[in-house]
């Protein structure tokens, strides 16, 4: 196999998408995908991967993971291993391609028919204008909010939006009602006044669904341990399925310490990059549940061999998706096959706007469970008409 081009697609409805299309010498076409900062990402493809690409023989997920590996900033999940991770995707799928077999079959086999989701309530705008995260990059309308804006909804509608979860068949939710107080403070500390205010979302979500719905809280690493361990704390009674980086996940002692002094589980990983990013939390006890991000961490090659890390400190695996429609397919192909998959992270607000107008082919989900399709590759195809920028580098 031969790469003859590379081609990147980033879609007027997504700025901070960038798809990866490397099309090859038998005519087939393996997509990728690399989410924040889409336009640099593009620039980094095309400057930099597509001569490793254009001039390998036969590549191969590995040999490129390795071939592609930056000198500086492999630390980080920067631009080169995001654009890494598009290429590691793309990758997979044409392998998946020629073998005629779904990721999943690849990968050893499904160990479960299928897994939970939960709902990240976001709205259909969520950080799609810059790589901040902060409220100002949260895209809720000024006006009356949209159909599927559940941002908006668990600030300002908690229960109402609970029991629309529940009674469409989703029994898990995720949701950040403390950021807002981080924010104003810099995570130092927070007050009795917004402790309560955060504090009254999650009441008002167990009075109206109870607690069979598993309630995750995001804290997206803003705290410091001060503040993070007094929001833990006053958690405890609210049983969260998880508490999600409650600080920044490269404060490996401090993370430990809070793991000691709180009784919720710690959740973190996402911006975490590669199994030299997770081992000292995990040889320190520091995480409960591992959220991987398949695309940030420099891709499946390297989401799988996270998985395989935790699975030997006993620790489950629940890959992050907030990242776009072929990220969360390589999710399912990944934690269907994986012995620790737990649960998969989903955006109704994504699923049912920009995910649907780009893509066809997303795994389904019935009854809040979701399954890797029996498509060869991941199985998700860009849609021909989709409005967007094209830009192709190709052979000499």
């Amino acid at each position: 196999m031969r790469i003859t081009a590379v081609e990147t697609v980033r879609p007027s409805i997504q700025p901070n998408l960038v798809f990866v299309l490397l099309h090859t010498d038998d005519g087939r076409t393996g997509l990728g995908e690399a989410f924040f900062g889409g336009r640099t990402v593009e620039s980094y493809l095309h400057e930099s991967a597509a001569e490793v690409l254009l001039g390998a023989l036969d590549p191969t997920p590995e040999s490129m993971a390795r071939a592609l590996a930056s000198y500086t900033g492999f630390a980080g999940a920067g631009v080169e291993t995001r654009g890494n991770g598009a290429i590691d995707l793309a990758l997979w799928d044409l392998v998946g391609q020629e073998a005629g077999l779904p990721l999943v079959r690849l990968f050893g086999g499904p160990v479960q028919e299928s897994l939970p989701t939960y709902n990240t309530c976001a709205g259909p705008g969520y950080i799609s204008t810059s790589t901040r995260q902060r409220s100002d990059n949260w895209g809720v309308p000024a006006t009356t909010p949209a159909r599927w804006d559940d941002l908006d909804a668990f600030l300002n509608r908690p229960a109402a939006l609970a029991r629309d979860l529940w009674d469409e068949g989703i029994t898990g939710m995720k949701v950040w009602p403390f950021d807002h107080a981080a924010e104003a403070i810099g995570g130092t500390d927070i007050s009795p006044a917004e402790l309560s205010r955060g504090l009254a979302v999650l009441e008002a979500i167990r009075e109206e669904v109870g607690f069979d719905m598993k309630l995750m809280v995001e804290l997206h690493g803003l705290w410091n341990r001060r503040g993070a361990t007094a929001i833990l704390q006053a958690l405890t009674e609210y049983q969260p399925y998880w508490v999600e980086d409650p600080m920044r996940p490269d404060a490996v002692d401090a993370l430990a310490a809070l793991k000691r002094d709180v009784d919720v589980p710690i959740a973190t990983g996402e911006t975490l990059v590669g199994r030299r990013g997770f081992l000292p939390l995990l040889e320190r006890g520091a995480v409960d549940v591992v959220t991987v991000d398949v695309q940030w961490t420099g891709g499946l090659t390297e989401a799988r061999k996270v998985a395989a890390l935790a699975d030997t400190y006993g620790v489950p695996v629940a890959p992050h998706d907030c990242t776009g429609p072929a990220t969360l397919a390589a999710c399912v192909h990944l934690i269907q096959s994986a012995p620790n998959g737990l649960i998969q992270e989903t955006v109704r607000a994504f699923l049912r706007t920009w995910y649907a107008e780009l893509v066809d082919g997303l795994p389904p989900i019935v009854d809040g469970r979701i399954a890797a399709t029996e498509v060869p590759g991941h199985g998700v195809r860009l849609k021909p008409d989709v409005n967007a920028e094209r830009r192709v580098s190709k052979l000499p």
